[in-house]
């Protein structure tokens, strides 16, 4: 994947850097760190760049920029004003049982994105959807392995154990983010890893940009099995009304089966997650619980905010995408 285009000062200043060689360049720093909205195009695609050399990197990019100390300087200023905003922003339950009885009841007035593709999108929304998610799951589950070593015991072997249905099990084909490459393929969308980056809106960027702000720090361990949880408690239900709305648009069985797997897969990862993941880690280390209750408060809200950019764009006729498919 080639480096995308800048989105601002930052962003552009951060891509055009990321083309020369470690250390022949200045970074930005000063008033475009400052005046960066936290949520905003700008700071969320820096933050972006950053962390997708820690994954699969960028084209024409030298690998040696993923421990460059200046580099790790700036990302280290992003993520401060991104986690500043997410802890004077999100609800903060004092406890984790709080923070995950919202998500074990569905709402009653069935708002959200699944809700509406289900019942009354269209098959451009469902594209768009599926495009701007193809960032998260053309990596689901990556980010998350990096907290299996931080963790011990149950809470360890029960991590793992999700994580390997994630991945398929030992089975390359059944891999979760190759069987969402083959939604995208029977929808007729570009399954290029990052390959709707440029179109990708802020609000998405943010979402995955979570998950890799959490995984890569020892001290967030907390915060993303958090994450985790979230993840999968909503992921059944949701999964079933996705799938509901392929079937309702006439999408193939490739682009259906990966919701029906996540249906069941799901509804058994919620349990080993709860209990074994979440449990497993506050028994040994009981003052990690206001951080995991962090990381459930965070998903939620922005998976909200993504949700209102979603739903705000259809309904108003327009794209949802920066550059409509």
């Amino acid at each position: 994947m080639p480096l995308p285009a800048g989105r601002g000062e930052l962003s552009s200043a951060l891509a055009d850097a990321l083309v020369r060689e470690p250390g022949e360049t200045t970074l930005p720093a000063g008033r475009p760190l400052r005046e960066a909205d936290p949520y905003g195009d700008d700071l969320q695609l820096g933050l972006y760049l950053c962390y997708e050399l820690h994954y699969q990197g960028f084209a024409g990019v030298d690998d040696g920029w993923e421990w460059d100390p200046d580099l790790l300087r700036l990302r280290q200023a992003l993520e401060r004003r991104f986690l500043a905003a997410l802890r004077a922003d999100v609800t903060a339950h004092d406890e984790v049982t709080a923070a995950l009885e919202g998500l074990l009841v569905e709402s009653g007035d069935g708002a959200g994105v699944s809700h509406y593709l289900r019942d009354e999108g269209e098959p451009w929304q469902l594209r768009e959807y599926i495009a701007q998610r193809s960032l998260y799951q053309l990596k689901e589950a990556d980010p998350h392995v990096w907290v299996i070593p931080r963790l011990r015991g149950e809470a360890k072997a029960a991590m793992a154990a999700v994580e390997y249905d994630e991945f398929g099990a030992g089975r390359g084909e059944r891999v979760h983010a190759e069987l969402f490459a083959d939604l995208m393929a029977d929808l007729g969308l570009d399954t290029t890893y990052n390959g709707y980056l440029d179109a990708a809106s802020a609000q998405m960027l943010a979402v995955v940009n979570l998950m890799s702000l959490l995984g890569l720090h020892r001290a967030l361990r907390g915060a993303l099995v958090g994450h985790f949880a979230t993840v999968e408690i909503t992921s059944s239900p949701s999964s079933d009304r996705l799938a509901q709305a392929l079937r309702r648009m006439g999408a193939g069985e490739a682009a259906v089966f990966f919701y029906t797997e996540h249906v069941e897969a799901d509804a058994v990862h919620e349990q080993v997650v709860r209990h074994g993941v979440i449990d497993g880690l506050l028994r040994r280390e009981p003052a990690l619980a206001p951080d995991v209750a962090f990381g459930v408060d965070a998903t939620v809200f922005l998976e909200d905010r993504l949700a209102g950019q979603l739903l705000g764009a259809w309904r108003d006729g327009h794209s949802s995408l920066r550059i409509p498919l």
